[in-house]
């Protein structure tokens, strides 16, 4: 028989961040409404906060691929790099590109990657297809469909050719029925009538001419970017100018029946995005916010407790029956773990207790923190038995000692990794309340950071912002709290300042 001890030193929880197990999200995952408007088309645009799963969303596209291309001729190509270095990483230009000039960019990006797919198709299908070569003529004489080249190179030779040519872009195309040489220029702007006589293009209509040459082979191409809050971290000017043209771009390509862009972005990002004014934002309409509730973190977390067989296997339980049965999610996770951490009447259930302990300041959840405090959880129990600790009591698996250890660990990573790493401006405001009280007015803040009262009450509303502080009191007489998550990192003390 499977004691419990054996059951939890075997057990695998899975890793915090979807790039670090992109095999095993499968295993985890459950199918819901948000995901079905994904796989269908129905939904361009995914935000959601960091640590909520967009990636792991992404993650599954890509799994997903040769299905989606096998079964509805969609295929799906990354426009920025899932694991490793970004591909906008080193797109440092000093100025930075404007917005209009993004804007060209992208749109020479997404049509070389685009480009390369068709062409490589259409060679292995040995098909022909005039107005996809009226198009690779054109990126090929300028260097922008070098065969076999990464994205980073993709982007470098979009970025050089842009550079040195704006507004357009010289090259010449021969026209596939005559056999006449025409001048192939590539503008940025629509057409006058003495560029249009003399054969220029506009990148825009190169991009519906690639489409119109998709639609002939009856494929969709999915042109997908996620982690672009990594991409342009260094340099906000940079971030601001490349996501708004991105949006844009997005806007002017969304009426294309067969190439459609894909975004996946943090939220808060979003509404970096919009707050100096952004008239197109409510012309983005096809979009999903991913959001999680207590029954579905409740999943969150019973999933990859039942992943594990050895662990059903103590409770005579089977991971099929649990994951589509909400009583026996309950059942299994409070046979994993005791009914409370803090005994008392008035204490809350273990499973609030968890959510509570890694909110934020929003009040949000993520899974990211759960999965990770899931893990330290595991880690505090086993430590508990190498110091000669007897095993739970009843059925659980793991101790209220070695939930309430697992918290500080949590805490710290998500303050270093996540909160400082996001925002280090704020940073030496943040030391600053190292073991201070966790409840502070404008006031108390104005002493402790030595700024006046403004600068104080305006630094806390950054703090709000990140999810530091939750702005609690009235509009006049403001306190703010930190939540639980934060505390242990900065060995704060309960109570108001």
């Amino acid at each position: 028989m499977t004691t419990r001890k054996k059951a939890l030193t075997e057990a695998n929880f899975g890793s915090r961040t979807a790039e670090d197990e992109v095999d095993d999200l499968q295993h985890y995952f459950v199918e819901t409404e948000q995901w079905r408007r994904i796989l269908s088309g129905d939904v361009d645009i995914v935000f959601g906060a960091k640590g909520a799963g967009k990636s792991a969303l992404y993650s599954l596209l890509v799994a997903q691929k040769d299905q989606l291309r096998l079964g509805r001729r969609t295929i799906f190509l990354a426009a920025e790099n899932p694991r490793g270095a970004p591909a906008f990483r080193d797109l440092t230009t000093a100025p930075p590109l404007s917005e209009e000039q993004f804007r060209g960019l992208w749109k020479l990006y997404f049509l070389s990657i685009s480009s390369n797919y068709l062409r490589h198709h259409l060679v292995v299908s040995k098909t022909e297809n005039e107005k996809a070569s009226a198009v690779f003529e054109i990126l090929e004489k300028n260097g922008l469909l070098v065969p076999n080249a990464n994205l980073v190179t993709r982007l470098k030779a979009a970025l050089d050719y842009l550079k040195k040519n704006l507004p357009s872009l010289e090259g010449k195309v021969t026209e596939p029925n005559s056999g006449l040489e025409l001048s192939g220029k590539i503008t940025f702007s629509a057409l006058t009538e003495e560029q249009r006589g003399k054969g220029y293009s506009s990148i825009d209509t190169l991009i519906e001419l690639l489409n119109s040459a998709y639609a002939m082979e009856n494929i969709t191409c999915w042109l997908a970017l996620d982690r672009l809050d990594v991409a342009f971290s260094d340099s906000p000017e940079l971030e601001g100018n490349a996501l708004r043209a991105l949006f844009r771009t997005y806007l002017d390509m969304s009426g294309l029946s067969n190439i459609k862009i894909k975004i996946f972005l943090r939220d808060d990002i979003w509404r970096k995005i919009i707050g100096p004014g952004f008239r197109e934002a409510s012309h983005v309409t096809r979009t999903i916010s991913i959001s999680w509730e207590p029954r579905t973190l409740l999943n969150l977390l019973v999933k990859r407790i039942s992943a594990n067989a050895l662990i059903c296997d103590c409770y005579g339980m089977h991971s099929e029956d649990i994951g589509a049965n909400a009583q026996l999610q309950q059942e299994l996770f409070y046979k994993f773990f005791p009914d409370q951490v803090d005994i008392g009447k008035r204490q809350p259930k273990t499973l609030d207790w968890i959510l509570s302990r890694s909110a934020d300041g929003s009040k949000r959840t993520a899974p990211r923190e759960l999965i990770h405090l899931l893990n330290e959880i595991r880690s505090e129990q086993l430590k508990l038995y190498e110091i000669g600790h007897a095993e739970p009591a009843g059925e659980q698996l793991v101790d209220r000692a070695a939930i309430r250890a697992a918290l500080p660990a949590v805490s710290k990573v998500r303050y270093e990794q996540t909160l400082c790493a996001e925002y280090p401006l704020l940073k030496p405001y943040l030391d600053k309340l190292e073991g201070e009280k966790t409840e502070q007015s404008p006031t108390s803040l104005s002493k402790l950071w030595k700024v006046p009262g403004e600068k104080a009450v305006e630094v806390a509303d950054q703090l709000v912002e990140a999810g530091f502080f939750e702005r609690r009191g009235s509009r006049e007489t403001p306190t703010y709290w930190v939540p639980f998550l934060y505390r242990d990192a900065l060995e704060m003390l309960q109570g108001a300042a």
